[in-house]
């Protein structure tokens, strides 16, 4: 797949089958993921990976349950509580796999160097025909002390980018995007 092909193609999958996913295919979009530019080359990024749907379920469950005990203390809008509240929702849309895009230190760029490292990723992911979706509203319980020293993820990283993977059941169609807004300077 070309890469204009793979940004245009790219879907925010929630919806996924039962295949699993594969170590060597985790490490090869991990490969891709670090290819992405960083700030003065600091390559601030750590990864995490987790291939075990039952254990996934279980960290989505205990991440709902926290996310709606303090939706409050969220940056969050309101408007989302509904959604989380849904008695259907998973926060992990029973996926094989759940990635974690880290970052190492809380220098300046950081986390934006993380993005890039995880759209990488996700642009890869859809490049072998697999699916992804960042999920956001886990990274305030991914980050408590509390998740990291379970997941034994090092206190001082940030989970910058929660990204679900797995076989799409069916690729979701595209939003359509607004006009690009450019100011042209000079």
């Amino acid at each position: 797949m070309e890469v204009m092909e793979a940004i245009r193609e790219r879907r925010a999958v929630r919806d996924y089958t039962g295949a699993r996913i594969e170590r060597a295919t985790v490490e090869r979009l991990i490969q891709a993921a670090i290819l992405a530019p960083s700030a003065r080359n600091l390559q601030p990024w750590a990864f995490a990976a987790l291939l075990d749907c039952e254990r996934i379920g279980g960290y989505a469950k205990r991440a709902k349950s926290w996310l709606l005990a303090n939706f409050a203390q969220t940056a969050y809008d309101e408007s989302l509580r509904k959604m989380v509240e849904d008695p259907n929702f998973v926060m992990f849309y029973h996926a094989p796999a759940l990635l974690l895009v880290l970052a190492k230190s809380s220098d300046a760029q950081a986390a934006e160097d993380c993005c890039v490292a995880a759209e990488n990723l996700m642009l890869a992911a859809r490049a072998e025909g697999l699916g992804t979706c960042w999920i956001g509203l886990a990274r305030p319980w991914l980050n408590l002390p509390s998740t990291k020293a379970e997941l034994k993820l090092p206190e001082s990283f940030q989970v910058v980018a929660p990204i679900v993977l797995g076989h799409p059941k069916t690729w979701p169609e595209a939003h359509g995007r607004n006009p690009a807004e450019i100011y042209w300077l000079g």
